[in-house]
This record gives structure tokens, sequence and C-alpha cells, in this order.
């Protein structure tokens, strides 16, 4: 029910957006987040938007350069990423999560997208 698209590769201190079709939902109840994958590591939290609780956090490490962001119409959430660096090379992950609790927990995300590879190259 998540489908993810729009990554790629981007040259150091580009920028990149991409984004979670999250049709089938009934969007609006769903707190939307990105997570993402580099090889070898596990899986971390990158950023998360809850319509139904009114937060947008983001880990450390993105602050300030990424922007989670939802169109309820489209049934849509975007992750625009700026002055990327090596160290965000990664799969990313879009996932769906209803009634939260601990939003940067992706054992509480029940949907998944299929993942999108964004490269970083210096």
């Amino acid at each position: 029910q998540l489908q993810a698209s729009g990554g790629g590769l981007v040259q150091l201190g580009g920028s990149l957006t991409i984004s979670c079709d999250a049709s089938g939902l009934t969007f609006s109840l769903y707190a939307m987040a990105w997570f993402r994958q580099a090889p070898g590591k596990e899986r971390e939290f990158v950023a998360v938007h809850s319509w139904r609780n009114g937060i947008t956090s983001y880990t450390d490490s993105v602050k300030g350069r990424f922007t989670i962001s939802r169109d309820n119409v489209k049934n849509t959430v975007y992750l625009q990423m700026n002055s990327l660096k090596p160290e965000d090379t990664a799969v990313y992950y879009c996932a769906a999560g209803y009634r939260i609790t601990v939003l940067r927990s992706d054992s509480e995300y029940r949907y998944w997208g299929q993942g999108t590879q964004v490269t970083v190259s210096s």
C-alpha cells in the first residue's frame, strides 16, 4: 500500500526529493515516517510527521537539511533532502502507523514501502 520513489545518485551537497504514495490508506489518520538503512547497518529513523498529533520530528543528523511534508489530498508524503552527504547514502523506506506511541520506533509502523535507493557521491 506504500510505494516509494524518487531515489537516485546525487553529488555531495546536492538535493533530492523522494516521495511515497500511500493510496489505499485513510491517509490523514496515519503517522508517516521515513527510515533508512545503509549497507551493513541497522535501519534507523529519519523523520516523521503525525497529522493527528501535529508532530514533526527528525533525527539529529538530518535536522536543518531534510524536510518531511505530506499532501493529504494526494495521499503522498515527501522527504526533501538538501546538503546531502555521503553518510546519507542508504535505502530509504516510508512507513505508516496508526495511533503510534513511540514515533521513532520502527516496530510501531504497520505498513512499509519497498524502499528507494539514495546514493551521495563525494
